[in-house]
Parts: C-alpha cells; sequence; structure tokens
C-alpha cells in the first residue's frame, strides 16, 4: 500500500511505502521517497529515515507503538498550534495559559511536555522539568518523549529543507513495552539518572560503541538504552559516527570545517543552549 501521494500546502510529495499485514511486525517501511526534490538523496539516509520510522512505530521502552507515533503527531502538530505560537512571543511561557491545538489522544501534561519540547526548547528549565515530573510523568518515560519527539522533528525538517511535504506518520505495531530500566543508571551531572561509560555493562555494554569520546547528549538518553541506539544511528547518516566526532579530518561531501559551520549557524538560530 502506498501513502502520501496527496500533499498540503503545495509541496511535492514525500511517499512512504508499506507493505504486509497493517499492525504486525511483518509490516515493514520497505522505502522511503522524496519525490520531487530538486537534490539527490543519499541510500543511507533513505535507510536510516526508513530506520527511525520503523522505531517510532514500534513498541518502545515504556510507551506502546500507538503513544509513540501519538507522540510523533504532537511533535509534528507543536510547529503549527497557536498556543506553542503564543507562548513563544512571550517573555514567559507559563505566563499563556489554553489548550494546544489537535485531537488528542493523549493526556494533557503529555501533550503540553512534547510541545513545549518540539517548539520553545532554549526557554525549557530545571523547574520545568521538575514540574513536569511531578505533574506525574515518570522520568523513563520523559527520556523516551523527548526522543521521539526529537527525531519526529528531525525528520521534519529534512522534508522541510528539501522543499517537499513531510513523510505521512506509520502505522503502530502492537506489542508492550520492554520496561528495562538499566541498573547502571544513576543521579547525577543531568536533570535525568544517566550510565556512566564506565557503568556500560552488561545489556548496555555496546551503548557507547566502545570508543573514549561520549558526548553529553548521548549520555542524557542512556536512561532508556535503545533511544541511545537510535540516537546514534542518525548521528551516522546525518553528521558523522560518534567516535569520529573528535577527528577535524573526518568529512563526507563537506570538509568537516564547513559541516561545524553549518552546525553551529543553525544551533545559533534555533537558539540550541546546549
Amino acid at each position: 500500500m502506498s501513502r502520501g501521494r496527496s500533499a498540503p500546502h503545495g509541496f511535492p510529495t514525500a511517499n512512504v511505502r508499506y507493505m504486509a499485514t497493517p499492525g504486525t511486525r511483518e509490516e515493514l517501511t520497505s522505502a522511503v521517497d522524496y519525490e520531487g526534490a530538486q537534490v539527490p538523496v543519499r541510500e543511507d539516509l533513505r535507510d536510516a529515515h526508513r530506520f527511525l520510522l520503523d522505531h517510532i512505530r514500534s513498541p518502545g521502552t515504556w510507551w506502546t507503538g500507538g503513544e509513540r507515533v501519538a507522540i510523533a503527531a504532537e511533535a509534528r502538530g507543536a510547529a503549527r498550534c497557536a498556543l506553542c505560537r503564543e507562548r513563544r512571543k512571550s517573555l514567559s511561557p507559563g505566563a499563556v495559559q489554553g489548550r494546544h491545538d489537535g485531537p488528542h489522544t493523549l493526556p494533557e501534561n503529555v501533550v503540553d511536555a512534547v510541545h513545549r519540547i518540539r517548539s520553545d526548547p532554549a526557554r525549557l528549565s530545571r523547574s520545568w522539568f521538575d514540574a513536569v515530573i511531578a505533574g506525574g510523568l515518570e522520568v523513563t518515560r520523559y527520556v523516551e518523549l523527548v526522543s521521539v519527539t526529537s527525531v519526529m522533528a528531525g525528520l521534519d525538517y529534512f522534508a522541510r529543507a528539501l522543499g517537499v511535504a513531510p513523510l505521512p506518520l506509520p502505522t503502530p505495531l502492537a506489542g508492550e513495552p520492554s520496561r528495562h530500566r538499566p541498573a547502571g543508571a544513576q543521579d547525577g551531572g543531568a536533570w535525568v539518572p544517566i550510565i556512566d561509560p564506565a557503568d556500560a555493562s552488561g545489556p548496555e555494554a555496546d551503548l557507547y560503541g566502545g570508543g573514549d569520546f561520549v558526548p553529553n547528549i548521548v549520555r542524557a538518553m542512556s536512561l532508556v538504552p535503545d533511544e541511545v541506539r537510535v540516537l546514534r544511528r542518525s548521528t551516522d547518516a546525518h553528521y558523522v559516527p560518534v567516535a569520529q566526532i573528535p577527528d577535524p579530518t573526518y568529512h563526507r561531501a563537506l570538509a568537516r570545517p564547513q559541516m561545524e559551520l553549518i552546525a553551529a549557524r543553525v544551533s545559533a538560530l534555533n537558539q540550541c543552549f546546549y
């Protein structure tokens, strides 16, 4: 079956084909096509995007496949949300009250967290995070929510850069979350518990790839190890392999200084405090 043939807002269509029986693990994303793009998209990038869509729709560690797709939908909707737009204009986002746009299937506190993370990340604070956790969102579920939101934002920005419609959201897969909390995760150095590289053992022995260099952004996701693995896969395709980040001579089509200049400029425009 083919999805995504109609293109909203006049964009050419980005297309994803799903095969086999809907809602089963045999239904794998077989192709990611950026139809109408004016530049070619590398095969490894299409493979990575296929992997990311399959990851979003699969049962995770703390959320079901249906919940994860709903999180992805909220992440996409935040870009058009009137409440989010008003909050971005306000000196204090907490001073603007209201309901986020859209027919929500997730609890309001979850919807609000996704929209804030997606639409106004530069102003997230420790006090905001503490209030989110105190409001009933478990820290493990928060970390996984951040990952799904970030992955969806990355896919949508990629399509936007090509001038094509975003990829359609995938059909969720049935199944229960694994609910695996790594024994090595400890408090210290971050808002959430993390796994120190020295404690990455057992099921988490592969988490950091065995290298000496482990970026803090990678450690920040380690309370939910599968999300670290997904982050590394995405980084390998879109940037450089994590182990090669300290190597200034590593390059692809762009030289490393060119890559870092673009990354720094984009981060500044997005007010990325990291």
